[in-house]
């Protein structure tokens, strides 16, 4: 994880209980409201699902940043990204089009956010997407799909698609 993505993979726990996500909010706030201090407006309702974002709001909100932003808005946007990012990218699921408030945490103190293991984290989360998706039942596959494709590549080159880009797979053109 760290060669192949640069995440660290020494730091804190990534971890927390989604059952009771509610009350896992800095000092029992409810979880819009902290993210409206965070973020400076909440999305629309037909946006939310439950403890979701619809991607296509963050796309849209955090797009561009204004050129005259100021250092609060500079956070707003690095908060905004990086959600997308953890949500989309490192912890996807099978939408592939809902950014979870889980990540909200450790968002709110970007100066903390690289404490943490996220290398670790993120192949724990595509452990589990494998050991889902073995159940004869399932049919999509979620998680760090880069990541397994990057491996599958490196460790298997004749599974190299014609054209290979070796600037896109440093690894896996090693």
């Amino acid at each position: 994880m760290a060669y192949q993505f640069g995440l660290p993979i020494d730091g804190f726990p990534v971890s927390g209980c989604l059952s009771d996500f509610e009350q896992l909010m800095e000092d029992g706030k409810p979880v819009w409201q902290w993210f409206e201090e965070l973020f400076g407006e909440l999305p629309p309702v037909d946006c939310i699902d439950e403890f979701t974002v619809s991607y296509g709001w963050f796309q849209n909100r955090f797009r561009v940043m204004p050129t005259d932003a100021t250092e609060p808005t500079v956070q707003v946007y690095a908060r905004g990204y990086i959600m997308m990012l953890l949500s989309m990218m490192l912890f996807g699921d099978k939408s592939g089009a809902r950014v979870h408030l889980r990540w909200l945490p450790y968002v709110a103190d970007l100066d903390e956010l690289g404490k943490y293991s996220w290398g670790s984290a993120t192949l724990c989360w595509l452990y589990r997407c494998l050991c889902r998706v073995a159940n004869r039942n399932v049919k999509n596959l979620a998680g760090t799909l880069a990541l397994l494709q990057s491996w599958i590549f490196w460790r298997f080159p004749t599974f190299r698609p014609r054209g290979f880009d070796v600037i896109l797979w440093p690894l896996a053109s090693r």
